[in-house]
């Protein structure tokens, strides 16, 4: 249908709503030109830096706030913006995610980045060591995408992109935990 937000020529001339692009690009931290994904991740660990947000009731409802709202601006920029990558996107994807998925998943979309890197610090203690150790698991994690995430990026509406970091998320939180029993066990003072 001509002028539909479906037609792959012609979606790309709606702008989005101001909101769903503030919401989905994490303050807009996503239409960063390169490496967008680690930005947003980066924006959500600045984020639990502030005093008091590892509480894991606020921490929890962030992550909770976070699905609510990211799941359904995701799903806007993406009908709208489609598959539209960063070259640092496409080249991740081109080596680690051959196979693609049939939603589409823009790099300017990184709430999902910012509500998995939360997922990850979730019940940990707060300290930059284990902030940094849990940015790099997150990324690998994201990057990689084990299952079932990339199955769950095939679902649409928005919760494909949300679901796959939410995944991201809990491995990286399962292994940084295990990385702190090692850090308490053999060098406590680290912690």
């Amino acid at each position: 249908m001509i002028g539909s937000p479906k037609d792959p020529d012609l979606r790309h001339s709606e702008r989005a709503p101001l909101l769903p692009r503030l919401i989905a690009s994490g303050c807009f931290v996503g239409y960063l030109p390169w490496a967008s994904g680690t930005f947003g991740s980066l924006f959500g660990a600045l984020l639990y830096l502030i005093p008091g947000f590892e509480n894991p009731l606020l921490l929890g409802g962030a992550i909770a706030a976070g699905l609510a709202v990211g799941v359904p601006s995701a799903a806007v920029i993406a009908r709208i913006e489609g598959n539209r990558l960063t070259r640092s996107a496409e080249a991740a994807k081109a080596t680690f995610q051959q196979n693609g998925h049939s939603s589409p998943d823009p790099s300017s979309v990184v709430i999902d980045e910012i509500v998995g890197m939360w997922i990850t610090m979730l019940l940990l203690p707060k300290s930059l060591l284990i902030l940094a150790i849990g940015f790099v698991l997150f990324r690998i994690m994201d990057i990689l995408k084990p299952e079932p995430s990339r199955y769950l990026e095939r679902f649409p509406n928005g919760w494909g992109i949300m679901l796959d970091d939410v995944v991201a998320g809990i491995y990286a939180n399962l292994l940084l935990q295990l990385v702190v029993i090692g850090l308490r066990q053999f060098a406590p003072s680290l912690l």
